[in-house]
């Protein structure tokens, strides 16, 4: 039997043993004669050719493992070949240790040298020897050959077993190998072999490494259908619907994990190897249905995706059991309380960590049944009143009052409390990702008010749902709560901070928790790249730098990310602060060339975002003839970027033309454009409209707008601002007024951008009546000014000599900045009127301090009311009722 297995098995193999039986022959050959260095040391130096007679071949042995371990494969191929000859009384034992340790190394090339040895001595392999091969095979990667392999052991009444198939799924699982899946399944099937724990463990990381969270449910319910749930299995469970994101049915899990672990009817031991493991026997179940067998083949992976969401939730943890299982099986009572814990998962519960009412925990309240109103924080030690009452029946928290659940922990053993412990992890993380912040707080306060001290990753995962959930603000109060129970925060936790920091622009705190981080993961380039993005929005390229000597520091591999964000930040010198010079040129010439030296030095490649940025920059920097080479190199290293992403690099190139009156070159990249059929949109022809007031040529606007409507594309407010720019250039007012009309007849969102640029050609040319009629407009049109409306018009009163007229001018804009309600303005008249009339001299800064950010018009508003009361002027809260916006109304009305 077994030499008939031999020789398949040598047949399956004959292409892949090729290699190693011309190798065999050149170390016999060749080799052999050499003298061999010294695999094994000792207090003597033996010679392997005089150990036939005087030692045994258990030492052999040890020298072809340490041979291998030492990287010496030669000395280890020459020494297997003199154990070969040692004696023809050789069995499997012999070569157990070799291939173990190509097991557990893998060596698949070596343990199939080693079977060759074997076969040739004719010795009759075991079980255990069987394992060994297959296991290296496919921990080594080697799918194909351990299918064949399994296969043909299969044939072998003595090795049909459950143990050799999970080791197969588990090389499949290593390997992403999907497509052996199924015919491992069928195999079994075919075998009668039954599925024991481990193999449905191994089915269902093949279906987490897929997303395919249908298939776990499947595998659960056939898992319940012929096993009573144990510790392991479950929080094994726990961690596949928590890594899916199906919150419902891994906490359904999680409360049956919590029922056995008070009922004392689970336990836990650690192995010499240090895994935990249960008690209870692992006898494989008969196959009889193939429920999810199809799922892992490559044929439907077409619904299943390695990345993003996951399947749509599908309910709940469900045990399915037929009546012939029904009588030795009691998983059913266990799970009694499903009800009950999703009464509980969908209570609302809002800053209530450590509880504490009367005496008795925040649980203890709820298993009675009673209205809890009053919430004690941990995080602000005051007693506040919550809206909303917490009535819960008395059946619903019968069996899991914090009581009775805490007394049964303490009788658990430590490894039960940190699988508990790992499964509550799980599940908060899987909350985080999931946004769940209200999930995430009940299952924090179910671990302390049964008594399970929550680890540094607990903490980790609750701060991080705390920052989804309730801001950066309130994950920072989880922070503190952990510093004060001398708890150190992760390098994840500092991370996360920093990371919601930066998103709020506090670049203060990003960067302190930043440099609080010491590991160098790579995941840690992302925090990094995020507060760098937060430097480049706020102007801030010195703390940047900071933030690279750090990650420079920590030798953490920059990413092509980073590369993007530095082109933004060191791209560019003197922008936007002034126009660049020769200096300021060669400067950026400098850095952007170190940039690109250290891409090099990393492997990095430039990407459509990175080319993007650095032709922005040199572009914003007016170095044209530098961009316009750019552009020639972003088109021959992203020729396969999609259209619209090259439309967008031209409309920069073209934007950055006509910022530096470039209109020549513009007008020659916009005709390259149409001749290499580059698809334009309605940016591309705004620009070529604005283009034309450089020209003055309203003809030209007019012919491209109808170009533009050839193609489908609509004028919008841009287009109508460029447009009024054409006439503007020609100085024609009344066009530009008449435009204006037009686009309001026309329904096009006004902006004040639009009405601004009429502002300030009516006053750069002194028209003051242009000027009257365009902030008139404004007014009916609801239009707020801003600080750009209120200095136009200012100075056009004050160049003209109208004082008196500009400063009423000025109060009746600044109110109307505040608010064009005059109702709005009447209520916070008061407020306003403490600040405006304070004679602190402080209160200037405590103006712009509190009105920072998206209300930073506000604070001019405000300061402007300020200046105006200063010199003298009353102020007035009915802006309607001033003469000068009276006169106005008039002024347009007739």
């Amino acid at each position: 039997m077994h030499q008939n297995l031999f020789r398949a098995v040598r047949r399956s193999f004959a292409n892949f043993c090729d290699a190693q039986i011309v190798r065999k022959r050149a170390w016999k050959n060749g080799v052999r004669r050499t003298q061999p260095s010294h695999a094994f040391s000792g207090s003597h130096d033996f010679n392997i050719y005089h150990l036939r007679d005087n030692v045994g071949t258990g030492f052999v042995q040890l020298q072809v493992v340490n041979a291998l371990w030492k990287g010496d494969r030669q000395l280890a191929s020459k020494m297997l070949l003199d154990l070969g000859e040692v004696n023809d009384k050789l069995s499997a034992k012999d070569f157990a240790c070799i291939l173990e340790y190509c097991a557990r190394t893998p060596d698949p090339l070596f343990a199939m040298e080693t079977w060759k040895i074997m076969e040739d001595k004719m010795i009759d392999i075991n079980k255990r020897s069987c394992i060994f091969i297959l296991q290296a095979f496919s921990k080594g990667g080697y799918i194909k050959e351990a299918f064949n392999w399994l296969n043909f052991l299969a044939e072998n009444d003595r090795m049909h077993y459950a143990p050799m198939f999970n080791i197969f799924l588990s090389g499949c699982w290593s390997s992403k190998s999907f497509n052996h899946v199924d015919r491992c399944l069928e195999l079994m099937e075919n075998q009668l072999v039954g599925k024991s724990e481990i193999t449905h463990w191994e089915l269902l990381k093949l279906a987490v490494l897929q997303r395919n969270l249908s298939a776990v449910h499947e595998i659960w319910k056939e898992y319940t259908r012929y096993y009573s749930p144990s510790v392991i299995m479950l929080r094994k469970f726990i961690w596949c619907y928590a890594k899916l994101g199906d919150l419902d049915s891994g906490n359904a899990a999680l409360k049956h994990l919590l029922v056995l672990a008070r009922q004392g009817s689970a336990s836990l031991s650690i192995s010499g190897t240090g895994n935990y493991q249960s008690s209870a026997v692992d006898i494989p179940i008969p196959t009889k249905e193939k429920s999810y067998e199809k799922r892992f083949s490559l044929d439907n992976l077409s619904s299943l995706t390695f990345e993003g969401n996951p399947e749509k939730n599908e309910g709940p943890v469900e045990v399915s059991m037929d009546e012939s299982s029904m009588g030795h099986h009691s998983i059913m009572k266990n799970l009694e309380l499903k009800k009950s814990f999703e009464s509980q998962s969908k209570l609302n519960i809002i800053d209530a960590l450590l509880l504490k009412i009367n005496g008795n925990t925040f649980f203890n309240e709820l298993g009675k049944g009673r209205c809890i109103p009053v919430a004690h924080t941990i995080f602000d030690g005051a007693v506040r009143i919550d809206s909303s009452n917490f009535q819960v029946k008395q059946e619903d928290f019968s069996e899991l009052s914090s009581g009775k659940m805490k007394q049964g922990l303490e009788m658990t053993s430590c490894p039960l409390k940190n699988l508990l412990r790992w499964s509550f992890n799980d599940m908060i993380h899987a909350c985080a990702q999931s946004n769940n912040y209200q999930m995430a707080e009940q299952l924090f306060l179910q671990m302390l008010d049964i008594g399970l001290k929550p680890s540094e990753h607990t903490y980790d995962g609750f701060v991080k749902a705390a920052i989804e959930g309730k801001g950066v603000d309130y994950g920072m109060k989880v922070v503190k709560m952990m510093q004060e129970r001398n708890i150190k925060p992760y390098n994840n936790t500092f991370a996360v901070l920093s990371v919601g920091y930066s998103r709020t622009l506090e670049l203060d705190m990003a960067e302190s928790f930043s440099n609080k981080i010491s590991d160098k993961l790579p995941k840690n380039i992302h925090t990094f790249n995020t507060l760098l993005a937060a430097c480049g929005f706020m102007d801030e390229p010195e703390r940047a730098v900071r933030v690279l000597a750090k990650i420079k520091r920590l030798k953490i591999k920059l990413n092509i990310r980073t590369y993007e964000l530095m082109f933004t930040l060191f791209g560019t010198v003197n922008v936007p602060y002034e126009r660049g010079n020769i200096l300021s040129h060669m400067d950026v010439t400098k850095r952007i060339g170190a940039i690109e030296m250290d891409m090099m030095k990393n492997g990095i490649h430039h990407s459509y975002a990175s080319m993007k940025n650095l032709i922005r920059a040199l572009g914003s920097e007016g170095m044209i003839q530098d961009m316009l080479r750019y552009l020639d190199i972003a088109e021959n290293l992203l020729w396969q970027t999609d259209a619209h992403q090259t439309n967008d690099l031209y409309n920069i190139v073209l934007h950055a033309l006509v910022k530096a009156k470039e209109r020549h070159k513009a007008i020659e990249v916009f005709r390259s454009m149409r001749s290499c059929g580059l698809p334009a949109n309605v940016a591309t022809y705004n620009i070529m409209i604005e283009c034309c007031s450089m020209l003055k040529c309203f003809k030209s606007a007019c012919a491209i707008i109808s170009l533009m409507l050839r193609e489908g594309f609509y004028p919008q407010t841009l287009t109508y601002t460029a447009l009024i720019k054409v006439l503007l250039a020609n100085e024609d007012f009344e066009g530009a007024l008449n435009l204006l009309d037009q686009s309001h007849s026309e329904a096009i969102q006004l902006d004040v951008q639009l009405f601004n640029t009429i502002l300030r050609e009516a006053y750069i040319k002194r028209r003051i009546d242009v000027v009257e009629l365009v902030v008139e407009s404004m007014h009916r049109e609801k239009i707020q000014p801003n600080p750009t409306s209120l200095w136009y018009t200012f100075s056009a009163y004050v160049e003209s000599d109208f004082h008196s007229t500009a400063m009423e001018a000025l109060q009746v804009l600044s109110m109307r900045m505040i608010s064009e309600d005059n109702e709005i303005l009447q209520g916070k008249k008061s407020v306003f009127e403490e600040l405006i009339l304070n004679e602190d001299p402080d209160v200037e800064s405590e103006i712009i301090k509190t009105f920072k950010g998206s209300q930073e018009f506000l604070a001019t508003a405000l300061m402007n009311l300020r200046w105006c009361a200063i010199m003298g002027y009353s102020i007035s809260w009915s802006p309607e009722e001033s003469q000068w916006a009276k006169r106005l109304a008039n002024k347009v009305s007739t």
